[in-house]
């Protein structure tokens, strides 16, 4: 029993002291960060942006992958079934628990096939409307919404996505009964808000802000849980007469499950060594988007979460992908 003991600790010792080598000298050659995502888009910016803080930290430069479609699984399941020596790094956001949510199946799993690094930020989304709605709040939009029940329009970058996910918790919460609209992206669904063929999208605040400033569309209110430091003069959804409802955009950082965790830990102190820099903080604020700093554990608690919430709200309002 002691000799099995011994030996037991003795290879418990050199898979620690194996991993720490590893780790020593990582990393050797430049990090792939892979957006599953086209470029452009605020997955993109916020994961260059970090990269390019990162890079100095490690030694190495951070490339980004960007490989679209599918929802974002199309990068997910190839950054997942890389090898796991942590020279390959996902971009993870609200649309990849939103689109986990509601598939029964999927090419990985959340919980088992991923280590979580950390959170990048979080971003406010607005609740919008087409000016000539006849509503000053969300309250007003919600007893409209009583008394025309299925007569409004809402329009999403898609079935499942987090804009359509949002506007159906919304839903849920408000007691009413509008009709979803789904477009190929958000560019397409804000463009016929504002032509006035739609009377409301829940979207991120970049995309829409402008609009507001303009007069081109009307902010009722923002998603998050607390008012966004933004546009603090805008109130929150929960405080205009929908208790309990929150939604906000998020960006993060994976990779796959059986990278040492030596790697992960170098990772995640860069990442979040960068998020506590003024430059960092005033670069994503540029794209409506706010440095938020967690634990490994944190993060992963978050994004399971996540899954579950919206899985309840697929649930609730029959969404099927």
């Amino acid at each position: 029993m002691k000799f099995a003991t011994r030996k037991a600790l003795t290879a418990l010792a050199l898979g620690v002291f194996a991993a720490t080598a590893v780790a020593q000298g990582y990393p050797a050659k430049p990090v792939r960060l892979v957006v599953p995502y086209p470029p452009g888009g605020s997955n993109d910016v916020l994961s260059r942006i970090m990269a390019e803080t990162m890079a100095p930290g490690l030694g190495q430069p951070i490339t980004i992958d960007n490989r679209g479609g599918a929802g974002g699984r199309i990068g997910a399941e190839h950054a997942v079934r890389s090898d796991p020596d942590g020279y390959t790094i996902l971009n993870v956001q609200s649309s990849f628990t939103t689109n986990i949510a509601i598939r029964a199946k999927m090419p990985y799993d959340a919980a088992k096939d991923f280590a979580y690094i950390g959170m990048m930020a979080l971003g406010p989304m607005l609740v919008t409307v087409h000016p000539s709605m006849p509503l000053k709040s969300v309250r007003e939009l919600v007893a409209l919404a009583k008394a025309r029940p299925g007569e409004l329009n809402y329009g999403t970058s898609g079935a499942g996505g987090i804009n359509h996910m949002s506007t159906a918790l919304f839903a849920n919460l408000a007691g009413i009964n509008i009709v979803h609209v789904p477009y190929k992206g958000i560019g397409p669904a804000m463009t016929d808000l504002i032509g006035g063929h739609v009377q409301l999208v829940i979207t991120s605040f970049p995309s829409a802000f402008t609009h507001v400033k303009s007069g081109r569309l009307k902010a009722l209110a923002t998603a998050g849980a607390k008012r966004t430091a933004f546009a603090p003069e805008i109130p929150t959804v929960a405080e205009s007469g929908v208790p309990g409802y929150s939604a906000q955009l998020w960006w993060g950082l994976a990779a796959p499950v059986k990278v040492p965790d030596a790697i992960v830990d170098r990772l995640a102190a860069e990442m979040n060594k960068g998020l506590k820099t003024p430059k960092l903080k005033e670069r994503f604020a540029r794209e409506g988007a706010e440095p938020l700093i967690m634990t490994r554990a944190e993060f992963r608690n978050y994004v399971l979460a996540e899954i579950e919430r919206w899985r309840k709200v697929a649930r609730d309002s029959n969404i099927k992908p």
